[in-house]
């Protein structure tokens, strides 16, 4: 082979890798955030929304994600940096926290929530129909049926009076709804309830060391992402505990909790990756409706309740979407 010819040949193989780069550049980014840990539900079903609206990731969408590991302190500097670099989406699957930031940080970029409290009391979008401004996405209702998780729990171990309430001051929306909505529910049902606070792991581990101090019967554990991210070791704590435990996700169950009552997450992530992909082909925030949440799902263990000494009633194993044995 010439020099020439050998020349060109290693030019051209070197513009392979130039060429892959480009059209990685070219590609849109979404800048992904969300309170918790990496979360494997709430990832597939926000890839799944994306395939849905003809996007798959590393081939015509470029994803970043973010986990905040629950800190919330890092919010303000996060969504700056993607308002600074013109991402053409800000996704916030899960978290009230994070699309408030968003929203506090660009008045231009499109941004999809989903997230537990009313959309328009927190100032994201004018109204559910019409959102208006840059911002749209799914209320998932965590917020709202937190009465009627105590109240399965009530039903499931009607014995228990006193109930802990492990809540994440840090996440402030999901915080002070749950000790809104708490008291009021606890006395319909003639409970006594005790908050127990954590933001952290150890905070976390702490706060399950206290159930006997307090006298705990059951424990009543708040929708919050960080807790979300986090059902395998709160289902550990609890068998540790022996305390019978209500959860807001599924995984938590199917890890040893004992029940779990919410919204299906891996279907209102599903609807922030349609709309992010809607958003990609064309579409503005302000004319997609925010959408409702729908699909909720109570889900009892069984072996657990065994175990803890508890009779499921027929009833409730009839209720529920799931009883695993």
């Amino acid at each position: 082979m010439n020099r020439r010819k050998f020349i060109t040949l290693l030019g051209g193989a070197a513009a392979w890798p130039l060429a892959a780069r480009a059209q990685q550049s070219a590609m849109p980014v979404v800048g992904f955030v969300n309170a918790g840990s990496p979360d494997v539900v709430i990832v597939a079903g926000f890839r799944k929304g994306l395939n849905e609206a003809g996007y798959v990731e590393s081939q015509n969408v470029t994803v970043e994600y973010h986990w905040l590991e629950g800190q919330f302190d890092r919010l303000p500097a996060l969504m700056a940096d993607l308002a600074r670099r013109r991402v053409a989406v800000i996704a916030t699957p899960n978290g009230n926290l994070a699309a408030i930031a968003a929203k506090a940080a660009t008045t231009t970029i499109p941004i999809v929530f989903s997230v537990g409290e009313d959309p328009v009391k927190l100032a994201l979008v004018d109204s559910l129909a019409r959102p208006g401004g840059n911002a749209t996405g799914a209320n998932i209702f965590n917020n709202e049926i937190t009465a009627k998780r105590l109240g399965l729990l009530h039903e499931l171990v009607p014995k228990a009076s006193r109930i802990a309430v492990l809540v994440n001051p840090a996440n402030t929306p999901v915080a002070e709804t749950t000790l809104r909505d708490i008291p009021e529910a606890a006395r319909a049902l003639g409970l006594q309830t005790h908050i127990l606070n954590a933001s952290t792991s150890r905070e976390i581990e702490a706060a399950f060391a206290a159930l006997g101090r307090e006298q705990a019967d059951a424990l009543f554990v708040a929708a919050d992402g960080f807790f979300n991210s986090r059902p395998g070791r709160l289902a550990t704590l609890a068998a540790h505990y022996r305390i019978p435990a209500a959860y807001s996700v599924r995984e938590a169950v199917e890890a040893g909790g004992l029940m779990s009552y919410g919204v299906d997450r891996a279907d209102g992530s599903r609807q922030v990756g349609v709309y992010t992909g809607q958003i990609l082909k064309g579409a503005k925030p302000a004319d997609l409706p925010v959408l409702q949440s729908s699909k909720f799902e109570f889900v009892i263990n069984a072996q657990t309740a065994r175990l803890l000494g508890i009779e499921v009633p027929n009833a409730l194993q009839l209720l529920a979407d799931e009883v695993i044995e």
